[in-house]
């Protein structure tokens, strides 16, 4: 009597495992790169006016033109349920490599300032839309205030802080540059705490840090893309290896850097272990 062959059945069994694996592992980067996670944050500065003690902020970044949820109602969920005082945007609002969702940036953009007020900058991804003085005046009639190389007092609690933002560098050749942006909060306020809205994180370093804003708030880094233990992020946007000031709190030259993680993709890229952030920064004094 033959012996049947295991080699069939073992090779099945095999490609089946492989199957089952293939389908979990899928499953798992699309629940990556769609379920919310919210992630807090507490910079403290001696500094600080006594009044913005325990403010929360909730800082989103490059979105991407992503929906979280039917016109964005899980994002807005978890933001309100924060309770955020301010809402900081610090760009890629929208994407240049994809179908923007018609009236995207309008319904966001009510959405958050129903919350909370909202200040927003631009990311290079607006700028490579072309149409970024339309969007802006979309976001205003929304209530959002746009920052546009230009700052504003921020009061609570009897004390006065100041917000600056800036235009990503894909802008205008001739816009105000953030150095002279510094100049005029300085001339205007003398040495107040102030922070920045900067989308670009790897501008920090060389030349934000320098300006002497207590606290930069920037995104682009997408947090590394893939994060691995013991790393900051894998890779940059700009595709090298082993980037910094990917996601987090940074300092350098007496200047603190919070960096978001973001929430949505460019193009075809995807996120591993590195969930779309809700990021919450509350400003202690000490």
């Amino acid at each position: 009597m033959e012996r049947r062959s295991k080699r069939p059945r073992r090779r099945g069994r095999r490609l089946l495992f492989l199957a089952v694996l293939a389908v979990l592992a899928g499953f798992y980067v699309h629940w990556g790169n769609t379920a919310l996670q919210t992630a807090a944050f507490s910079p403290a500065f001696p500094d600080l006016p006594p009044g913005f003690d325990g403010c929360r902020v909730v800082v989103l970044g490059d979105l991407h033109s992503t929906w979280f949820g039917e016109k964005n109602e899980t994002l807005l969920e978890a933001v309100r349920a924060q309770e955020p005082e301010y809402i900081f945007l610090v760009g890629d609002l929208l994407d240049a490599f994809q179908d923007v969702p018609e009236g995207y940036a309008r319904e966001t953009a009510a959405g958050l300032t129903a919350i909370a007020p909202t200040y927003y900058v631009t990311g290079n991804h607006e700028w490579a839309l072309r149409d970024v003085p339309e969007l802006k005046k979309a976001l205003e009639a929304q209530g959002v205030t746009v920052l546009s190389n230009q700052f504003v007092t921020l009061e609570r609690g009897g004390d006065t802080v100041v917000l600056a933002g800036v235009d990503d560098p894909n802008g205008y050749a001739d816009q105000k540059s953030p150095e002279t942006l510094a100049e005029e909060v300085r001339a205007a306020h003398g040495d107040p705490f102030w922070m920045l809205l900067a989308h670009r994180n790897n501008h920090f370093p060389e030349q934000y840090s320098l300006l002497g804003a207590d606290l930069v708030i920037s995104g682009h880094g997408h947090g590394g893309v893939i994060r691995l233990p013991f790393t900051d992020g894998l890779l940059s946007t700009d595709r090298t290896f082993f980037p910094t000031y990917t996601a987090g709190l940074y300092e350098k030259n007496g200047s603190t850097l919070f960096v978001t993680r973001g929430l949505g993709n460019s193009g075809p890229v995807f996120r591993l272990f590195n969930r779309p952030e809700v990021a919450v920064v509350t400003l202690r004094r000490g």
